[in-house]
């Protein structure tokens, strides 16, 4: 692990000071506070490896880090300053919510890394096959999009299944005592019941969304801070291409912290997962606009938004 962590670091190379350039635009933000949640691959390789630790310390912050499951709660209510990154769907609520909420990157697509998923030994064969059945699925999640795009395409709608509304852990404890009918669910748990026993994929991502995920900071930080959104941004750019280029490396210093998983598990995982960390374009978000029309029409949000009409933070040149 020790020498995982250096080879990371070495690949970094000179980015401490191309991090901290422009830090003085701002007086430094005495602890910058960051959530993560498990998906969080990139934030979960940045603060095993104290890189924003490191890079921030030298402009004169603390780092604090804060784990949820449930996020679009601390999203609503700026509990932290970064929040962890999210899929395609949550931001939907959140500007629903009308969070004060700053589009600072975003990850490319991963259309395999989500599923609906049902028992191998299922009568469960297509997505009609749900008709009447209970699904798992995570309230506001990518996932939850992805199952109300895939009964719509089946001309079915969330009135014709039992919707159970569970967040990760609970609905991989469901789907495991069989209280499930099938599971709507994302990389990591998606490897993990995959590993764990036969199961049948009925759908993924593709064809319904890019399944895209988006890294948001609260609105005054971003204002007052911007020296500290780059040096983050650029960080999480510089991790997600060490992970592509150091499979075996990554793979080791991820499966102790994602409960010992096994290392084909964190292997199928991270070959899923593009972590392509880049600006946001504004033009790209119009596939966030299906979402919230699907949303709407499923009644998951009480009115009508333009999913493109968000704060977006550009980093300066030669940071993307």
């Amino acid at each position: 692990m020790i020498l995982s962590r250096r080879r990371f670091a070495a690949s970094l190379g000179g980015a401490l000071g191309l991090g901290l350039a422009g830090a003085g635009a701002g007086r430094a933000a005495k602890t910058v506070r960051l959530s993560f949640q498990r998906s969080s691959t990139l934030l979960t390789v940045l603060k095993t490896n104290g890189t924003l630790e490191t890079r921030l310390g030298a402009a004169g912050s603390g780092v604090s880090w804060h784990q949820f499951t449930k996020v679009i709660e601390p999203m609503n209510t700026g509990a932290v300053d970064l929040h962890a990154d999210v899929a395609d769907a949550v931001p939907i609520f959140t500007q629903s919510a009308r969070a004060p909420l700053t589009f600072y990157a975003m990850e490319a697509g991963s259309p395999r890394a989500d599923a609906i998923v049902v028992p191998a030994e299922s009568e469960i064969r297509s997505i009609a096959d749900l008709k009447g059945r209970t699904v798992g699925v995570s309230k506001g999640s990518g996932c939850h999009f992805i199952l109300a795009a895939a009964l719509k395409r089946e001309g079915l709608s969330f009135a014709d299944i039992r919707p159970a509304y569970l967040e990760a852990p609970d609905g991989a404890a469901a789907f495991g005592r069989g209280s499930l009918d099938a599971w709507v669910i994302w990389d990591p748990f998606l490897a993990i019941v995959q590993a764990k026993r036969p199961v049948r994929v009925l759908a993924d991502a593709g064809g319904l969304s890019s399944y895209n995920r988006y890294y948001t900071v609260n609105d005054s930080f971003a204002a007052a801070h911007p020296e500290i959104v780059a040096t983050v941004f650029s960080a999480l750019v510089e991790a997600g291409r060490w992970v592509k280029a150091n499979p075996k490396e990554a793979v080791a210093l991820l499966a102790p912290l994602w409960g010992d998983l096994p290392p084909e598990v964190v292997a199928t995982v991270n070959e899923r997962r593009s972590y392509a960390v880049k600006p946001v374009d504004r033009a790209a978000l119009a596939e966030q606009q299906s979402i919230a029309d699907t949303f709407l029409e499923a009644g998951l949000i009480p009115r009508r938004l333009d999913a493109t009409d968000v704060r977006i933070w550009q980093p300066p040149a030669g940071r993307g």
